[in-house]
Formats: structure tokens, C-alpha cells, sequence
């Protein structure tokens, strides 16, 4: 779960870097259809804490070294509007609050538009938050009523696991079902 975590943190960290740092460019990594889903825990937020190693201002790319001993280098756009304030051994905070299903309607309901937020921090030092609101029509694969959590596949064969917010939402389905989900996930950025 924790190296999960890392590397999800890692890929979106730097897109929010990119947001928080004011707004990084990199795609978070496609799983492949044939790998199973990382079982959902009742925790659903995460912390990873990763020093800035290198600094290419030409280039525009941070490497940052996470506390498993690996490395990433991330590229950040020009949106990042405090690019030039980040240095060599800044610490960056990423808090990561996994994907939670807020809603499950039937398949032929509305889908609400993708909705993204960013606040980019204000203080001292580059920082900022970014969420993301989203709707898929899935099939049921999979439901734990414990966590609670369901287990979906996307139209691509992809799938994944949830928490569902709202134990009453599961309330009912069925392994097969397809259903309209809300979801939505988060990734603070601190630098210091």
C-alpha cells in the first residue's frame, strides 16, 4: 500500500507540484488491465515526504529522492509560477487522499462534469493544493462491507478499488451491476 501510495503520490505529487508549486505536466501511470487492485484500507489518506536532489532550471525538471532511496525526476510547465524559489534540499510534503466514491447511481443517470480545483498556496514557500470530481459508468466486480469499499471495472477493462464514503451507497448492489460512480481524490503539496 505505502509503495502504492508513493508512486501514485509521486506521479500527481509533481502534477501538483505543478499545482501546488503551481502546476506540474506528467501523466500518472496507466496499471495494466491484468494487474489485480491494491485492497482498499479504512485509512484513505497518505503521507510521503521526498527531498529535492537536483534543480534544471534550463530544462525545468526537480528530482526528488523519496524515503525508499528512489528517484524521480518530474518536469514542471511554465504554469509553475514559483519554479525559481524551489532548492536543493527542499523537503516536499505530498498528502495524498485516495479516490473515494461519493455517489453510485444507476448506469443510465447524468454524469456530472469532470470537476478540478487548485488552490495554490499563498505563503512563505510554494505549496498548494489540487482535487479532482469525477463520474464513469462501471461494473460492479467486487464489494467489502467492512471498509466499506467496492471493487470496479472501467470501459477499458481496467480496474480498481474504492472507498465508498457512505456505507448506504453499496446498500443493494450486486457483483455485475453497473452503476453511474462519483468520485473524488486530492494531493496536497508543502515545500520547506
Amino acid at each position: 500500500m505505502v509503495l502504492r501510495v508513493a508512486r501514485i503520490a509521486a506521479a500527481i505529487g509533481m502534477v501538483i507540484v505543478a499545482a501546488a508549486v503551481a502546476g506540474a505536466q506528467t501523466a500518472p501511470p496507466q496499471p495494466p488491465a491484468t494487474r489485480p487492485p491494491a485492497p482498499v484500507i479504512k485509512t484513505a489518506t497518505m503521507t510521503i515526504t521526498s527531498a529535492i536532489q537536483a534543480i534544471d532550471a534550463k530544462s525545468r525538471t526537480v528530482t526528488l529522492k523519496h524515503t525508499d532511496g528512489t528517484q524521480e525526476t518530474i518536469y514542471c510547465g511554465p504554469e509553475v509560477k514559483r519554479f525559481n524559489e524551489l532548492k536543493v534540499g527542499d523537503t516536499v510534503t505530498f498528502t495524498y487522499r485516495e479516490a473515494v466514491v461519493m455517489s453510485i447511481a444507476p448506469a443510465g443517470a447524468k454524469a456530472g462534469d469532470t470537476q478540478t480545483n487548485v488552490v495554490r498556496g499563498t505563503g512563505d514557500r510554494p505549496g498548494g493544493t489540487v482535487s479532482e470530481r469525477m463520474s464513469a459508468i462501471v461494473t460492479v466486480r467486487g464489494i467489502d462491507t467492512a471498509v466499506p469499499s467496492i471493487t470496479i471495472q472501467r470501459e477499458d477493462g481496467n480496474t480498481a478499488s474504492f472507498k465508498v464514503e457512505n456505507p448506504k451507497n453499496i446498500a443493494g448492489l450486486k457483483v455485475g451491476d453497473r452503476v453511474l460512480i462519483t468520485y473524488t481524490h486530492a494531493l496536497a503539496v508543502s515545500v520547506k
